[in-house]
């Protein structure tokens, strides 16, 4: 194997090889049974093998080690950071390459069993854990395996070496040339040059020189030394889904990979922390020698085509690499399937501005392409993506080369045909002069026993008159409620409820019980959340009146607003990764009356600013609010956040449907749907003045 031209040479210091050999372990992750014994101190019950997080709620491993699971369940168990305790987490097998551990078809149809007993190459699988949870993520290669030039390659995973205890294990290994054919999905890279131990299968295999994961381990040598590995571009491979693609998480490639692509993005570029990235690592090993683009700009063009709906097709996407100059795409093992894919077919293009432009070319032809769908944030991706294509220009390139990516752009976005590819204008369904029923839940402190509450429950009627079901004014203890009140809301529930159509929840508190995780009970005991169950929405006992200086009620005109018009979201308490205070209430009533305020920081309750800036929120006159509960861990980067807040509040597109949209999040966290988990413990303000609480405050008296 020959070494491309204009390769990183791998010139970083010892000091940064540790520093990637940290990365690549932090993500390294120990595959177990699901079994409620398994023990999470490094014993081997019930161990299979090694995986490594290649997107968040992610792990990429080898489908011998998953599949011998239970039922495609398996225990992901790994440590978040160094200093921390074990955590597992179940998952679930999404994906095998192949599905069994027979081989391909043989003569008539019948399927045999692979010489050696084991799994068939490619032996790759995808574990997406049940429920969301920190944890660091690797770099993985845009690049197919047979475009990697050799060389020294790490390899990390767990190991009890004959000890009968587990202990995380690496080393070093050099790429003796391959063997199979790529064509027939079974090419496997040689390693030689180190032991490799039993349960190491699934571990990572990283490029040195280039600072990125190209590989999965397969097997061990059946003498001393070295093995096989997988290049990661076989996940290509996986089968598309059939019918329409309506949305991202319809196809777990696109999903792994864009998730995969922001999540490095994100943290590359978000100011918050002072720890090196891969892109750094990568610079610091020399990547980027001779390349068109260095790893921070690669990482920052990858978030940004990461943020656009993928391809329509590979055949598309062939077709558009096709049409630029000095490529040839279907020559390259894999057939690309992403736009990442595609960029990554770009890299042995001729040196100098001629590479670059290349590069600028296939990001237009994305920017234009036509779309499987189109979601509210399309045209902010387009438009981001635009900019970094004109920076990098004016940057480095001719004036006359500006000036024909400006007619692209043109082209592109008045060209005949594309109009219906555009997100459309929303047709916003008429506000209501009847609405739903719906069961409210009031829940009061008792003034002389803080820790203890009032409550009480009624049905609102279409006609807007609410009926009491029940009350209680003896103070029933927090721990309690869920119990105590099982009976009167499944009663209440009851009178409103709709086959396939469950009953919004509202509950009424004050400002001060704004944190009770009410969607969160469990209500029978042995049942599902309130919140998977149906919408629960939460709303204010202890507003104030809000008059403009015109004297219009503010609040109710607001509300109107958000019911005729399309919303759009605005976070108002974190800017660039921090923490900033909400603005005064002043302030926030220049906001558009269709604004939805989003509060990212709400969740890190012990600073004094969380809640005085949720009061300036609810005293804004705003009618609709999200925030979110769960306080972020200090490493996290909050732009997922923000991004996907923002799609959702613009995909309801009026205040009708957020609720039922919150409740699809909660539904998907539940299931372990992991493009969800950004949702977790989301919190929703829904105060419709047209419905007005009982008695201004006081229970009403219940038959």
């Amino acid at each position: 194997m020959t070494q491309p031209p204009g390769r990183g040479a791998g010139g970083g210091s010892e000091s940064t090889y540790r520093a990637l050999a940290g990365l690549v372990m932090a993500a390294t992750v120990r595959i177990h049974r699901p079994e409620p014994g398994y023990a999470p101190d490094g014993s081997d019950s019930g161990f299979l093998g090694s995986g490594f997080f290649v997107a968040p709620s992610w792990v990429l491993t080898c489908a011998h080690v998953a599949m011998e699971g239970e039922g495609r369940h398996v225990n992901v168990v790994f440590k978040p950071d160094p200093g921390s305790a074990e955590t597992a987490v179940e998952g679930t097998v999404v994906a095998a390459l192949p599905e069994s551990r027979h081989g391909p078809a043989g003569p008539g149809g019948a399927r045999v069993p692979t010489p050696s007993g084991g799994w068939p190459a490619p032996d790759l699988a995808l574990i997406r854990l049940l429920r969301p949870v920190e944890h660091p993520c690797v770099y993985v290669t845009e690049r197919p395996a047979g475009m990697f030039g050799g060389g020294s390659v790490l390899y990390t995973g767990w190991t009890d070496g004959g000890s009968g205890q587990l202990t995380r294990f690496s080393g070093r290994c050099q790429v003796m040339g391959t063997f199979g054919d790529w064509a027939e999905d079974d090419e496997q890279m040689r390693l030689d040059g180190d032991r490799m131990y039993p349960g190491l299968s699934g571990g990572p295999v990283v490029d040195l020189a280039r600072g990125e994961v190209v590989g999965v381990l397969k097997s061990r040598s059946d003498g001393t030394t070295g093995g096989t590995s997988i290049g990661v571009e076989r996940l290509r491979t996986l089968p598309v889904p059939p019918g329409t693609v309506a949305a991202e998480s319809d196809d777990p490639y696109q999903a792994v990979f864009h998730a995969h692509d922001r999540y490095h993005a994100d943290r590359h570029t978000s100011p918050v922390g002072t720890e090196r990235t891969w892109a750094d690592l990568q610079r610091e090993l020399g990547a980027g020698s001779g390349l068109a683009l260095s790893p921070q700009q690669r990482v920052d063009l990858l978030g940004r085509l990461a943020e656009l709906p993928p391809p329509l097709s590979t055949r598309s996407l062939l077709d558009l690499l096709d049409r630029l100059p000095d490529t040839h795409p279907t020559e390259h093992h894999a057939a690309p399937r992403g736009w990442r894919d595609g960029l990554g077919t770009l890299y042995d293009a001729p040196g100098g501005d001629g590479a670059l432009e290349l590069i600028l070319r296939y990001c237009m032809s994305a920017i234009s392409a036509e779309r499987p769908y189109v979601l509210p944030s399309t045209r902010p991706a387009e438009a981001s993506l635009w900019e970094w294509v004109k920076r990098i220009a004016e940057d480095r390139l001719s004036r006359k080369f500006r000036h024909e990516l400006a007619g692209l752009r043109h082209n592109g976005r008045h060209a005949p045909g594309l109009e219906h590819l555009r997100t459309p204008t929303p047709t916003l369904e008429p506000t209501r002069t009847r609405s739903a029923p719906f069961v409210l839940l009031a829940l009061e402190p008792r003034g002389w026993e803080r820790d203890r509450y009032d409550w009480w429950i009624g049905v609102a009627q279409n006609t807007g008159d609410v009926l009491p079901v029940a009350e209680d004014s003896r103070g029933t203890a927090p721990d309690a409620l869920p119990a105590r009140l099982a009976g009167p809301l499944a009663e209440a529930f009851r009178r409103c409820d709709e086959p396939d159509d469950p009953a919004v929840l509202q509950v009424a508190v004050p400002q001060a019980l704004m944190d009770l995780e009410v969607d969160g009970w469990q209500v029978p005991p042995d049942g599902r959340p309130l919140g998977v169950l149906r919408p629960v929405v939460i709303r204010r006992l202890d507003h104030r009146p809000l008059l403009a200086d015109d004297g219009i009620d503010e609040r109710e005109a607001r509300w109107n607003r958000t019911m005729t018009a399309a919303m759009r979201a605005a976070v108002v308490d974190c800017e660039d990764g921090m923490r900033v205070p909400v603005p005064v209430v002043r302030d926030l009533r220049q906001l558009a009356y269709e604004t939805v305020p989003v509060l990212c920081r709400y969740g890190d309750r012990v600073h004094p600013e969380s809640a005085a800036g949720l009061g300036r929120v609810l005293d804004g006159g705003f009618g609709v609010a999200l925030w979110r509960r769960r306080a972020a861990e200090p490493a996290a980067v909050c732009t997922e956040f923000h991004r996907r807040a923002a799609d959702t509040v613009a995909e309801a597109r009026s205040a009708v449907q957020l609720p039922k949209k919150v409740h699809e999040l909660r539904q998907g966290v539940h299931t372990g749907r992991a493009e969800t988990y950004w949702s977790d413990g989301v919190a929703l303000f829904y105060d419709d003045p047209h419905h007005p609480l009982p008695g201004s405050g006081q229970f009403l008296e219940a038959p």
